[in-house]
């Protein structure tokens, strides 16, 4: 990977669609990296909008988006060198997808399980936490700046749950301990991240966990959130972060799922399992992805159409376990 940034002159970052905190962090991380080590080369970051909680980060103020991307012609652009960061696959990348198609030497770094291997170099590490987890391995520590290790805790702590999730092994607590060695700040970075809420972000939970619905015997619970809702609250849907695992611990249950409205009748799913069932089959089988205990995808239809279509599968599953 480094002999490929040392050849190129321009590189290109890009995540997936729906920036989280692994996406975001693992994108700023590399950029900060290889700006720390090649100041003379041409790094842009490319991502759809961002939360207003990650943009402590180096670099964050100059994420391209799209309608930046398009007035600055990148599509007339060819870079030398694109990684694309925590995608399981091309599309995605979302409006980026197109540069990234465009690139002379593409590089996947990912640990989605659903992940088939796209570009001219992967990492693929399903059995890490994490984009930024599999991004540490391949950085060399002793040229890992502050800014860069903030970058990479913040996709540590947002994919592992703050190291609650099953994906939290002892090497993801050894590597965090190791990023808090270059300054960075715990206390900080989570509750900042993490855990902190504005009013409308409470008002948005509690309306989603008083409207949740129990079903198969209390083993699924889901919430649909209208387009109308995320209207009437100004919300979006960085603003929804927290609610999926709030509904997943709820006694009982096998499996939360939240769907939201991001246009007239197409919704995105996000699916999670306390353990019996795989989300990730789930969601490949509708053209999403992810992790078998942390999935997603968007459908189209009906949102109690939807729900029947999911529920249908983890039933299957359930009676295929017993």
């Amino acid at each position: 990977m480094i002999a490929a940034i040392e050849k190129a002159s321009t590189i290109a970052i890009s995540g997936h669609t729906n920036p989280d905190g692994d996406c975001v962090g693992s994108c700023l991380a590399l950029c900060t990296y290889i700006r720390d080590l090649y100041p003379e080369k041409t790094v842009d970051v490319i991502l759809e909008p961002i939360s207003d909680k990650f943009r402590f980060l180096k670099y964050a103020p100059e994420i391209i988006h799209e309608d930046a991307a398009e007035a600055a012609n990148l599509s007339e652009m060819t870079y030398d060198l694109y990684f694309a960061m925590d995608s399981s696959e091309p599309d995605r990348l979302g409006f980026a997808r197109k540069y990234f198609d465009k690139a002379a030497y593409k590089i996947c770094i990912d640990h989605h399980i659903t992940n088939q291997g796209f570009g001219d170099l992967r990492f693929i590490r399903p059995d890490l936490s994490s984009a930024c987890e599999v991004l540490y391995h391949l950085l060399d520590y002793d040229k890992i700046s502050y800014d860069c290790a903030q970058a990479l805790y913040l996709g540590l702590i947002h994919d592992t749950g703050v190291f609650k999730h099953s994906n939290t092994s002892r090497q993801t607590m050894e590597i965090a301990g190791a990023l808090i060695d270059k300054g960075v700040r715990p206390d900080r970075i989570i509750d900042d991240t993490f855990y902190r809420k504005t009013y409308i972000q409470n008002q948005i939970l509690g309306r989603a966990l008083m409207e949740s619905i129990l079903m198969m015997d209390g083993m699924v619970i889901f919430s649909v959130i209208s387009k109308k809702d995320m209207t009437f609250y100004g919300v979006d849907g960085s603003d929804l972060d927290g609610i999926i695992d709030q509904l997943r611990v709820t006694e009982g249950v096998e499996c939360a799922l939240l769907l939201y409205e991001k246009e007239d009748h197409v919704y995105k799913v996000s699916m999670r399992s306390n353990g019996r069932i795989d989300v990730s089959a789930i969601a490949q089988y509708f053209g999403g992805g992810g992790h078998v205990r942390a999935a997603g995808c968007t459908m189209e239809g009906e949102f109690r159409d939807i729900i029947n279509s999911i529920t249908a599968l983890i039933e299957d599953q359930i009676n295929q376990n017993e």
